[in-house]
């Protein structure tokens, strides 16, 4: 993580300004990674401003050259809940976004949800083999929210899966924004991307972007959105509300 480029911060007027930033900055990624003879594997996020964006990708997809059907699709963290469930970040996705542009389904690749597995910790052992032979050992592309007490992923703040250096995924219990059970990439797994972006909107979480970006930076204990980098590029996509305290 030492040798990844300093994080590039980029600024945006409004949460709807930043979803239709991010979303523009997406087609391009993987028109150029397509171009280049890439199948772009992508980890999505869940949150508002992330729902925002998906609906954006998909109004502005029909003009874009993004062949759907070659790109793969995972999550970087997801709740343990039923594949149904309100709660399910992939389901969010789906019906926001991949529904409405003819992704392949072999290539959607969702965590396990409570109809697939014993427990959590099954599910994130499941998913790590799902990561591990669906992908090519790296990301193109993770995208993050942060949560107002810094976590990224379903990585908290204290939590031991924070140190968890062996594993894909692990298992989430007791977190501390419901629903309790959740699976998420760990560290090692969501470092090992070409780009991550970060992208955050609302007062409530400038606090903890501030601190995030802050020199030096922070223990990941106390801020995990601070252990996170692209090898290649790492930016934090911002509305101005997010954005108020970066240093």
């Amino acid at each position: 993580m030492s040798s990844a480029p300093a994080p590039r911060v980029e600024v945006h007027d409004s949460r709807t300004d930043l979803a239709t930033s991010v979303a523009g900055a997406l087609l391009r990624l993987l028109t150029v990674q397509q171009a280049g003879g890439t199948v772009p594997q992508v980890a999505l996020t869940g949150g508002t401003i992330a729902d925002e964006m998906h609906r954006e990708v998909a109004r502005l997809a029909a003009t874009s050259d993004v062949d759907w059907s070659r790109v793969d699709f995972f999550w970087g963290d997801e709740r343990f809940v039923a594949p149904d469930s309100e709660d399910r970040n992939a389901r969010k996705a789906r019906s926001d976004l991949l529904d409405h542009v003819g992704v392949d389904p072999a290539r959607v690749h969702e965590i396990p949800s409570t109809d697939d597995a014993a427990d959590v910790d099954a599910a994130a052992t499941a998913y790590g083999d799902r990561v591990r032979s669906a992908g090519n050992g790296r990301f193109t592309l993770v995208m993050l929210g942060v949560g107002p007490d810094g976590h990224v992923a379903s990585l908290f703040p204290g939590f031991p899966q924070l140190d968890v250096d062996d594993a894909i995924a692990v298992g989430v219990t007791a977190s501390p924004k419901p629903p309790p059970e959740r699976v998420s990439l760990t560290f090692p797994a969501l470092n090992r991307a070409d780009e991550v972006w970060f992208v955050v909107s609302g007062a409530d979480k400038a606090e903890a972007v501030g601190r995030a970006l802050s020199t030096p930076p922070p223990d990941v204990h106390e801020i995990p959105a601070a252990g996170v980098h692209g090898e290649q590029a790492t930016i934090w996509f911002l509305d101005r509300e997010s954005a108020s305290r970066v240093p």
